[in-house]
Protein backbone atom coordinates (compact mmCIF):
# COMPACT_ATOMS: atom_id res chain seq x y z
CA UNK A 1 0.00 0.00 0.00
CA UNK A 2 0.97 3.65 -0.56
CA UNK A 3 1.41 5.97 2.43
CA UNK A 4 -1.99 7.59 1.75
CA UNK A 5 -3.40 4.00 1.60
CA UNK A 6 -1.67 3.54 4.80
CA UNK A 7 -3.47 6.72 6.66
CA UNK A 8 -6.80 6.22 5.70
CA UNK A 9 -6.76 2.92 6.88
CA UNK A 10 -5.11 4.06 10.43
CA UNK A 11 -7.42 6.71 10.46
CA UNK A 12 -10.54 3.83 9.70
CA UNK A 13 -9.16 2.23 12.72
CA UNK A 14 -8.49 5.07 15.44
CA UNK A 15 -11.67 7.75 14.65
CA UNK A 16 -13.17 3.79 14.97
CA UNK A 17 -15.27 4.36 11.66
CA UNK A 18 -16.94 0.87 11.75
CA UNK A 19 -18.30 1.60 15.18
CA UNK A 20 -16.83 -1.67 16.94
CA UNK A 21 -13.05 -1.00 16.80
CA UNK A 22 -12.07 -2.29 19.97
CA UNK A 23 -10.01 -0.38 21.85
CA UNK A 24 -6.63 -1.76 22.01
CA UNK A 25 -6.56 -1.83 17.98
CA UNK A 26 -7.12 2.02 18.64
CA UNK A 27 -4.33 2.37 20.22
CA UNK A 28 -1.99 0.32 18.55
CA UNK A 29 -3.36 2.58 15.47
CA UNK A 30 -2.42 5.76 17.34
CA UNK A 31 0.96 4.42 18.25
CA UNK A 32 1.58 3.81 14.63
CA UNK A 33 0.84 7.70 13.49
CA UNK A 34 2.98 8.48 16.26
CA UNK A 35 6.02 7.38 14.52
CA UNK A 36 4.88 8.54 11.31
CA UNK A 37 4.03 12.22 12.84
CA UNK A 38 7.91 11.90 14.18
CA UNK A 39 8.82 11.56 10.58
CA UNK A 40 6.90 14.99 9.51
CA UNK A 41 3.90 13.41 7.98
CA UNK A 42 1.44 16.18 9.14
CA UNK A 43 -1.16 13.65 7.67
CA UNK A 44 -0.81 11.54 10.89
CA UNK A 45 -1.40 14.53 13.42
CA UNK A 46 -4.09 15.76 11.27
CA UNK A 47 -5.50 11.95 11.69
CA UNK A 48 -4.64 12.08 15.45
CA UNK A 49 -6.24 15.89 15.88
CA UNK A 50 -9.39 14.26 14.52
CA UNK A 51 -9.81 11.61 16.95
CA UNK A 52 -10.51 14.42 19.42
CA UNK A 53 -14.13 14.42 19.01
CA UNK A 54 -14.29 10.56 20.79
CA UNK A 55 -16.02 10.43 23.80
CA UNK A 56 -13.12 8.51 25.59
CA UNK A 57 -11.10 11.03 28.01
CA UNK A 58 -8.35 7.45 28.05
CA UNK A 59 -7.91 8.06 23.74
CA UNK A 60 -8.44 11.91 24.14
CA UNK A 61 -5.70 11.71 26.58
CA UNK A 62 -3.14 9.42 24.75
CA UNK A 63 -3.69 11.65 21.66
CA UNK A 64 -2.10 14.69 23.30
CA UNK A 65 0.61 12.28 25.25
CA UNK A 66 1.31 11.27 21.17
CA UNK A 67 1.56 14.52 20.27
CA UNK A 68 4.03 15.43 22.59
CA UNK A 69 6.11 13.32 21.78
CA UNK A 70 6.38 13.74 18.26
CA UNK A 71 7.99 16.58 18.75
CA UNK A 72 6.31 17.72 15.49
CA UNK A 73 5.20 21.78 15.74
CA UNK A 74 2.51 21.23 13.74
CA UNK A 75 0.33 19.22 16.30
CA UNK A 76 0.62 22.69 18.83
CA UNK A 77 -2.56 24.87 17.06
CA UNK A 78 -4.68 21.32 18.16
CA UNK A 79 -2.73 21.49 21.73
CA UNK A 80 -3.63 24.87 22.27
CA UNK A 81 -7.20 24.14 21.57
CA UNK A 82 -7.69 21.47 23.52
CA UNK A 83 -5.92 23.22 26.30
CA UNK A 84 -8.09 26.21 26.19
CA UNK A 85 -11.44 23.92 25.87
CA UNK A 86 -12.72 24.02 29.82
CA UNK A 87 -15.05 21.65 28.99
CA UNK A 88 -12.71 18.51 28.10
CA UNK A 89 -12.08 16.29 30.76
CA UNK A 90 -9.20 17.63 32.62
CA UNK A 91 -7.05 14.83 31.87
CA UNK A 92 -6.94 15.19 28.73
CA UNK A 93 -6.00 19.05 29.20
CA UNK A 94 -3.29 17.95 31.59
CA UNK A 95 -1.71 15.97 28.88
CA UNK A 96 -2.17 19.05 26.00
CA UNK A 97 -0.43 20.80 28.34
CA UNK A 98 2.31 18.66 29.45
CA UNK A 99 2.55 17.93 25.36
CA UNK A 100 3.22 21.27 24.01
CA UNK A 101 5.99 21.25 27.05
CA UNK A 102 7.59 18.26 25.37
CA UNK A 103 7.30 19.50 21.70
CA UNK A 104 9.51 22.76 22.93
CA UNK A 105 7.60 25.90 21.12
CA UNK A 106 8.60 29.04 22.75
CA UNK A 107 5.38 30.80 21.37
CA UNK A 108 3.08 28.34 23.87
CA UNK A 109 4.72 30.21 26.35
CA UNK A 110 1.83 33.05 26.81
CA UNK A 111 -1.02 30.21 26.98
CA UNK A 112 0.44 27.99 29.19
CA UNK A 113 1.28 31.05 31.83
CA UNK A 114 -2.06 31.90 31.82
CA UNK A 115 -3.51 28.77 32.45
CA UNK A 116 -0.51 28.54 35.06
CA UNK A 117 -1.69 31.56 36.34
CA UNK A 118 -5.54 31.51 36.18
CA UNK A 119 -7.18 28.26 35.87
CA UNK A 120 -9.10 26.62 38.61
CA UNK A 121 -7.42 23.06 38.66
CA UNK A 122 -4.43 22.29 40.47
CA UNK A 123 -3.38 19.23 38.19
CA UNK A 124 -3.40 22.46 35.14
CA UNK A 125 -1.59 24.75 37.17
CA UNK A 126 0.96 22.15 38.10
CA UNK A 127 1.28 21.10 34.44
CA UNK A 128 1.32 24.48 33.00
CA UNK A 129 4.17 25.13 35.47
CA UNK A 130 6.73 22.02 34.29
CA UNK A 131 5.53 22.66 30.72
CA UNK A 132 6.81 26.57 31.29
CA UNK A 133 10.07 25.29 33.32
CA UNK A 134 11.01 22.72 30.79
CA UNK A 135 10.46 24.92 27.55
CA UNK A 136 12.52 27.78 29.01
CA UNK A 137 15.14 24.87 29.96
CA UNK A 138 15.27 23.75 26.40
CA UNK A 139 16.27 27.41 25.39
CA UNK A 140 18.59 27.53 27.86
CA UNK A 141 22.39 27.20 28.18
CA UNK A 142 21.78 24.44 30.53
CA UNK A 143 21.48 21.49 27.92
CA UNK A 144 24.79 22.01 26.86
CA UNK A 145 26.21 22.76 30.11
CA UNK A 146 25.00 19.87 32.04
CA UNK A 147 26.47 16.60 32.42
CA UNK A 148 23.05 14.09 31.55
CA UNK A 149 23.71 10.65 31.20
CA UNK A 150 22.35 8.91 28.42
CA UNK A 151 19.03 6.98 29.02
CA UNK A 152 17.51 4.06 28.27
CA UNK A 153 14.44 5.61 27.65
CA UNK A 154 13.12 7.50 24.47
CA UNK A 155 10.09 9.20 25.92
CA UNK A 156 10.11 13.53 26.16
CA UNK A 157 9.09 13.27 29.68
CA UNK A 158 7.74 16.53 31.54
CA UNK A 159 11.31 17.02 32.56
CA UNK A 160 15.01 16.44 32.16
CA UNK A 161 16.68 13.84 35.02
CA UNK A 162 19.31 15.69 37.47
CA UNK A 163 22.65 15.78 35.93
CA UNK A 164 25.19 12.54 36.10
CA UNK A 165 26.37 14.00 39.32
CA UNK A 166 23.27 13.96 41.22
CA UNK A 167 23.63 10.28 41.74
CA UNK A 168 22.79 9.51 45.75
CA UNK A 169 19.33 7.86 45.57
CA UNK A 170 18.89 9.20 49.69
CA UNK A 171 19.74 12.86 47.97
CA UNK A 172 17.16 12.34 45.38
CA UNK A 173 14.53 10.91 47.42
CA UNK A 174 14.84 13.66 49.80
CA UNK A 175 14.20 16.00 46.61
CA UNK A 176 11.54 13.77 45.48
CA UNK A 177 9.37 14.23 48.37
CA UNK A 178 10.34 17.81 49.50
CA UNK A 179 7.42 19.61 48.97
CA UNK A 180 9.44 22.97 49.80
CA UNK A 181 11.71 22.24 46.17
CA UNK A 182 10.34 23.66 42.75
CA UNK A 183 8.24 20.76 41.02
CA UNK A 184 10.32 20.57 37.99
CA UNK A 185 13.27 20.23 40.24
CA UNK A 186 11.65 17.07 41.61
CA UNK A 187 10.33 15.50 38.89
CA UNK A 188 13.51 16.02 37.32
CA UNK A 189 15.44 13.50 40.80
CA UNK A 190 12.24 10.98 39.67
CA UNK A 191 13.50 10.90 36.34
CA UNK A 192 17.00 10.69 37.83
CA UNK A 193 15.99 7.78 39.86
CA UNK A 194 14.44 6.58 36.92
CA UNK A 195 17.47 6.02 34.73
CA UNK A 196 19.13 5.03 38.03
CA UNK A 197 16.53 1.55 38.17
CA UNK A 198 18.51 -0.08 41.06
CA UNK A 199 16.04 -1.52 43.69
CA UNK A 200 16.92 1.35 45.88
CA UNK A 201 15.82 3.66 43.55
CA UNK A 202 12.70 1.79 43.33
CA UNK A 203 11.53 1.86 46.62
CA UNK A 204 12.69 5.76 46.62
CA UNK A 205 10.09 6.56 44.17
CA UNK A 206 7.53 4.23 45.95
CA UNK A 207 7.69 7.06 48.58
CA UNK A 208 6.27 9.35 45.54
CA UNK A 209 2.65 7.81 46.11
CA UNK A 210 2.47 9.40 49.39
CA UNK A 211 2.45 12.74 47.53
CA UNK A 212 -0.36 14.61 47.93
CA UNK A 213 -0.22 15.72 44.51
CA UNK A 214 -2.30 13.75 42.08
CA UNK A 215 -0.08 14.96 39.01
CA UNK A 216 2.88 13.85 40.83
CA UNK A 217 1.81 10.66 42.04
CA UNK A 218 0.50 9.70 38.40
CA UNK A 219 3.60 10.31 37.45
CA UNK A 220 5.38 7.94 39.37
CA UNK A 221 3.34 5.11 38.33
CA UNK A 222 4.24 6.50 34.45
CA UNK A 223 7.72 6.10 35.22
CA UNK A 224 6.94 2.69 36.80
CA UNK A 225 5.58 1.56 33.67
CA UNK A 226 8.71 2.57 32.10
CA UNK A 227 10.76 0.55 34.46
CA UNK A 228 8.98 -2.99 34.00
CA UNK A 229 10.04 -3.66 37.64
CA UNK A 230 8.45 -6.38 39.34
CA UNK A 231 9.40 -4.84 42.42
CA UNK A 232 6.18 -2.01 41.76
CA UNK A 233 4.05 -4.60 41.29
CA UNK A 234 2.84 -4.40 45.26
CA UNK A 235 2.71 -0.70 45.13
CA UNK A 236 0.65 -0.09 42.15
CA UNK A 237 -1.76 -2.79 42.75
CA UNK A 238 -2.41 -1.13 45.89
CA UNK A 239 -2.59 2.41 44.16
CA UNK A 240 -5.20 0.65 41.63
CA UNK A 241 -7.22 -1.03 44.29
CA UNK A 242 -8.19 2.44 46.03
CA UNK A 243 -11.29 4.16 44.74
CA UNK A 244 -10.62 6.61 46.48
CA UNK A 245 -7.59 7.60 44.36
CA UNK A 246 -7.76 10.15 41.09
CA UNK A 247 -8.87 7.95 38.12
CA UNK A 248 -5.80 9.57 36.11
CA UNK A 249 -3.49 7.98 38.97
CA UNK A 250 -5.54 4.61 38.98
CA UNK A 251 -5.27 4.58 35.31
CA UNK A 252 -1.70 4.90 34.86
CA UNK A 253 -0.95 2.28 37.63
CA UNK A 254 -3.39 -0.27 35.70
CA UNK A 255 -1.21 0.66 32.38
CA UNK A 256 1.88 0.32 34.07
CA UNK A 257 0.89 -3.06 35.65
CA UNK A 258 -0.01 -4.26 32.11
CA UNK A 259 3.79 -3.39 30.81
CA UNK A 260 5.67 -4.89 33.77
CA UNK A 261 3.38 -8.32 32.89
CA UNK A 262 4.23 -10.75 35.87
CA UNK A 263 1.78 -13.63 35.87
CA UNK A 264 -0.08 -12.00 38.83
CA UNK A 265 -1.03 -9.21 37.29
CA UNK A 266 -3.18 -10.55 34.60
CA UNK A 267 -5.99 -11.24 37.43
CA UNK A 268 -5.49 -7.93 38.71
CA UNK A 269 -6.50 -6.55 35.64
CA UNK A 270 -9.35 -8.52 34.68
CA UNK A 271 -10.75 -7.54 38.01
CA UNK A 272 -10.87 -3.85 36.81
CA UNK A 273 -12.32 -4.28 33.63
CA UNK A 274 -15.64 -4.02 35.44
CA UNK A 275 -14.78 -1.03 37.60
CA UNK A 276 -17.31 1.90 38.44
CA UNK A 277 -14.83 4.31 36.55
CA UNK A 278 -14.37 4.13 32.95
CA UNK A 279 -11.04 5.51 32.90
CA UNK A 280 -9.91 2.88 35.08
CA UNK A 281 -12.07 -0.07 33.02
CA UNK A 282 -10.17 1.02 29.33
CA UNK A 283 -6.74 1.86 30.94
CA UNK A 284 -7.07 -2.49 31.66
CA UNK A 285 -8.54 -2.67 28.53
CA UNK A 286 -5.48 -1.23 27.56
CA UNK A 287 -2.99 -2.90 30.18
CA UNK A 288 -4.35 -6.65 29.19
CA UNK A 289 -3.28 -5.89 25.59
CA UNK A 290 0.31 -4.46 26.63
CA UNK A 291 0.37 -7.66 28.58
CA UNK A 292 -0.43 -9.95 25.78
CA UNK A 293 2.56 -7.83 23.64
CA UNK A 294 5.03 -8.18 26.56
CA UNK A 295 4.62 -12.16 26.53
CA UNK A 296 4.76 -12.52 23.02
CA UNK A 297 7.35 -12.00 20.31
CA UNK A 298 5.69 -8.92 18.61
CA UNK A 299 9.17 -6.10 17.83
CA UNK A 300 7.04 -3.47 18.52
CA UNK A 301 3.65 -2.17 20.22
CA UNK A 302 2.59 -0.83 16.81
CA UNK A 303 1.31 -3.61 14.80
CA UNK A 304 -2.05 -3.69 14.65
CA UNK A 305 -3.49 -6.93 15.85
CA UNK A 306 -6.06 -8.75 13.25
CA UNK A 307 -8.34 -9.36 16.43
CA UNK A 308 -8.58 -8.85 20.27
CA UNK A 309 -9.25 -11.00 23.06
CA UNK A 310 -10.27 -7.75 25.27
CA UNK A 311 -13.04 -5.32 23.99
CA UNK A 312 -14.53 -2.81 25.83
Amino acid sequence: MTESDDLVQLRTILTDASGNTPLASRFRALFTLKSLGKEGVNGAIDIIAEAFKDDSALLKHELAYVLGQTKNPYAVPTLHNVLRDEREDPMVRHEAAEALGAIGDEGSLALLEEYYEKDPLEVIRQTCELAIARIQWEHSSLPQKEVLEKSQFSSIDPAPPLPYENASVDQLQKTLVDQSVPLFERYRAMFRLRDLGTAEAVDALITGFNDPSALFRHEVAYVFGQLCDPRSVDALVKVLQNEAEEGMVRHEAAEALGSIATDDVMPVLQKFLRDKERVVRESAVVALDMYEYERSEEMEYVAIPASSSVTV
